[in-house]
């Protein structure tokens, strides 16, 4: 970090010491100090003790370095309310932090912590604390005394177990554990009257927790763990419950409780060992969701499974009254889901219309992908996340109804001409990739109205983009485009945002305070001179207007 950054509060501004005439806005004396410093996403190994000279500080954000440690001159920034230090290499917290009594929100998620100081306590008003993907074993018992937490995230860690005094935490809403190792949790956690969205997805529970006083909680999420039993006792009490996420388990039966939970709007038991239903279930009024696709279920016949929740409910009603009749009568042996079919979200393919193989780290989209659609017609797309090089050529084959496309966080480094031929295509997103241009036949996406292309390696403005006239929204920040052509983009007359931040753009044409139908221009974060931060700061309408005003006549 530049010298000058830290000493800004202190030494006058280069302009003072040449004799110009000052206006309003330039009136350095009457600076007050620097109260937000965002330094994220640089190459950063370390911050200097000299942070301590900008005590006025409520924001600090260095996300996206390569810090290993920070420095403890930070416990003296004692009006922070703010602190992100997430995506870096830190190994250990400096105990200085914990006297930052006012801090509000600290993210430390994607380091490499493996123990957090005993003091953690200390930071009484945290409301919000991200610890996820680092390499904790345990949590100091002081977290209890964080009575104002909201949201706390510990998720891929490496936890066996949580403090029971994580229960005092009286005003925890959000609490997320997925993908530790926790074999139980504690019961007290039975007593976090606030909670409402518990995560303990992937982990290795075999029986889901009691949760008597959690009245509030709506969604508990607890799939791909090793739960057996489903104990009706342990479902009555939650009255507010609208999200019971249980797929991928051991999962034999489900009790006839689970009518008692009149809110329930999802339920996804998909992938358990669940051989027949309660029939009670279709008298759940608010369910809008029922996932049960790779069950040996004997009554329920495998098309009517992927006919859709509605279908399901009215079947299992009209068996109520079948039950009344007939009480005794073995249910009919009918097939099971292979076994081939069970990864593969059927249900998300016949009743969302969604094909999706995200967060799988895959090179290639498997063909059983694209086998599973068979004649359904798929609208959405998502294979986002993965370690793509180029875009699935099979896509080609949806291109009859497909209309959104996910393909962000991959290593795609050009576009198809088969994703040219998505004729419905209406939004795209391919942000993080490793995009320079786009082809001229993506001109031929007539009906495309949003496009991300944020994070990529783009040094021009593509100019493909200036012929497909349905657009409305271009994201191109996090680029290196070098300018763009006001003329071009003033035919684009139902462009109403552009999102051209962190760019390298050096000028801005005064003529694109013609592009009347922008309502959102995001300018931020590149090199030009003019507007000032000062007109940036007003909003777009104050920017279009000022480069009208520039426009030499």
């Amino acid at each position: 970090v530049p010298q000058h950054v830290w000493r800004i509060n202190l030494d006058t501004p280069e302009e003072a010491h040449q004799n110009l005439s000052f206006g309003a806005a330039d009136r350095w004396w009457e600076q007050t100090d620097l109260t937000k410093l965002i330094l994220a996403s640089n190459k950063l190994q370390c911050l200097s003790e000299d942070v301590k000279l900008l005590p006025a500080l409520t924001v600090l954000d260095v996300h996206d370095n390569q810090l290993t440690t920070l420095p403890s001159a930070l416990g003296q920034l004692e009006n922070l309310q703010k602190l992100d230090v997430s995506h870096n290499k830190l190994k250990t917290i400096p105990e200085e932090l914990m006297q930052l009594s006012h801090l509000k929100s600290l993210l430390l998620h994607h380091n490499e912590l493996s123990h957090l100081p005993d003091g953690f306590g200390q930071l009484v008003n945290l409301e919000e604390l991200d610890l996820s993907n680092n390499h904790l074993t345990d949590i100091p018992t002081s977290f209890a005394l964080l009575i104002n937490l909201v949201r706390l995230s510990l998720a891929c860690n490496q936890l066996k177990s949580l403090p029971a005094d994580i229960s005092a935490m009286k005003s925890l809403r959000q609490l997320d554990c997925t993908k530790n190792y926790l074999e139980t949790v504690p019961s007290k956690l039975a007593t976090m009257a606030s909670l409402e969205q518990l995560y303990l997805r992937k982990n290795k529970l075999r029986s889901l927790p009691e949760f008597p006083s959690c009245k509030l909680l709506k969604e508990l999420h607890a799939g791909e763990n090793q739960i057996e039993i489903l104990n009706g006792e342990n479902l009555k009490h939650l009255n507010s419950l609208s999200v019971l996420e249980l797929r991928d388990n051991k999962i034999k039966s489900v009790p006839d409780e689970i009518t008692l939970l009149q809110k329930l709007e999802r339920l996804d038991l998909t992938n358990n060992d669940i051989s027949r239903l309660p029939y009670t279930l279709g008298n759940l009024p608010q369910l809008k969701f029922l996932a049960l696709e790779g069950n040996p279920l004997r009554t329920i016949r495998r098309d009517l499974l992927q006919k859709g929740t509605q279908e399901l409910l009215k079947y299992l009603r009209s068996k109520m009254q079948d039950d009344v009749t007939r009480p005794n009568e073995e249910p009919p042996v009918t097939a099971m889901t292979l076994p081939s079919e069970s990864k593969i979200n059927m249900h998300a393919i016949t009743s969302l219309k969604l094909l999706e193989y995200s967060e799988k780290k895959a090179v290639v989209i498997p063909d059983e992908m694209f086998n599973a659609v068979r004649s359904n017609p798929v609208t959405t797309v998502n294979f986002s996340k993965n370690q793509l090089n180029e875009i699935p050529p099979r896509i080609v084959e949806l291109k009859d109804s497909v209309c959104d496309v996910n393909l962000g966080f991959n290593k795609i480094s050009s576009i198809s001409l088969e994703l040219c031929m998505l004729h419905k295509l209406t939004h795209l997103d391919i942000r993080n990739n490793f995009l320079t241009s786009l082809p001229e036949e993506m001109e031929a996406l007539t009906r495309l109205q949003v496009i991300n292309l944020s994070f990529n390696r783009f040094k021009v403005f593509p100019s493909v983009l200036y012929h497909i006239i349905a657009l409305e929204t271009i994201l191109l920040s996090n680029n290196q485009v070098g300018s763009i052509d006001p003329l071009q983009l003033k035919k684009m007359d139902k462009l109403g945002t552009l999102d051209l931040q962190n760019n390298d753009l050096l000028q801005v044409p005064p003529e694109l305070g013609n592009c009347e139908t922008l309502r959102t221009l995001m300018l931020e974060g590149n090199p030009f001179r003019t507007p000032r931060a000062a007109i940036l700061a007003k909003g777009t309408a104050a920017v279009l207007e000022y480069l009208r005003s520039r426009i030499p006549t």
